[in-house]
């Protein structure tokens, strides 16, 4: 009787800490989910509103051209404001098939930002309003994806009812830059303008999990249709156009 009263504690403690460990899985380019058959050569363009009671406000479109080579993908989004006097241009660069971080560009009329990945990240931040220049030169202990790419990696993970993971970003900005989560907190069926759809809802470190973006990705050909933004208050979402 001694031996199984000590073989039972182990046992629960065993599944309690595959438990644990499910829970708190994270995606990274070292070990993740994502089906790299997915990714495919595709141009999309999508309005963008802002939402106010019940009456949507056209703000913009954002074009979004995926280039997939041999051992590299290369995601380009153009947002066109409406009476900005420029168009705002943001571009990362991922090796296949983890999408391990090379480089993302991002310019408008605001800053201009050059992010170079390797053992560390290297690059810079201009400040157009002060016209000051950060040079940016960090060592990072933790594997990552770019945060500019975990929209589009969303719609490659293995989606089902009640899919969660976290997924390890790094993003750059003056006052807080590092390694943050993506937290998707709930993945179920639904429709969008009769189309059989997966919407998850996620929360993301960049704004410290206070805003609610919701992604209505088509279950057959996996392409994004609908992106909601719940800033409380605030409301914006893009559709797909073409």
């Amino acid at each position: 009787m001694k031996s199984i009263r000590f073989f039972i504690p182990a046992i629960l403690l065993f599944f309690s800490a595959s438990v644990l460990n499910a829970q708190e899985k994270i995606q990274t380019p070292k070990h993740n989910d994502v089906n790299s058959a997915l990714i495919k050569n595709e141009e999309t363009e999508m309005n963008w509103y802002a939402v106010k009671d019940t009456t949507k406000i056209e703000i913009g479109k954002v074009i979004t051209k995926i280039s997939r080579a041999a051992n590299e993908v290369n995601i380009t989004t153009t947002v066109k404001m409406k009476g900005a006097p420029a168009d705002w241009t943001d571009e990362t660069s991922a090796k296949l098939p983890n999408l391990a971080p090379v480089k993302h560009s991002s310019f408008n009329m605001q800053r201009d930002m050059v992010l170079n990945f390797g053992k560390e990240v290297t690059g810079y931040y201009l400040d157009k309003a002060s016209n000051k220049k950060t040079e940016i030169n960090e060592k990072t202990s933790e594997d990552f994806f770019d945060s500019n790419i975990y929209p589009q990696l969303i719609r490659w993970l293995p989606l089902k009812e009640n899919y969660k993971t976290n997924i390890a970003i790094y993003d750059y900005n003056p006052k807080k830059s590092g390694v943050l989560k993506v937290n998707i907190q709930n993945t179920e069926k639904g429709m969008f303008k009769n189309i059989p759809v997966w919407i998850v809802k996620t929360t993301d470190g960049i704004t410290d999990h206070k805003v609610i973006t919701t992604f209505y990705i088509d279950i057959k050909t996996r392409q994004l249709l609908k992106q909601e933004m719940d800033m409380g208050p605030r409301k914006m979402l893009m559709e797909r156009v073409k």
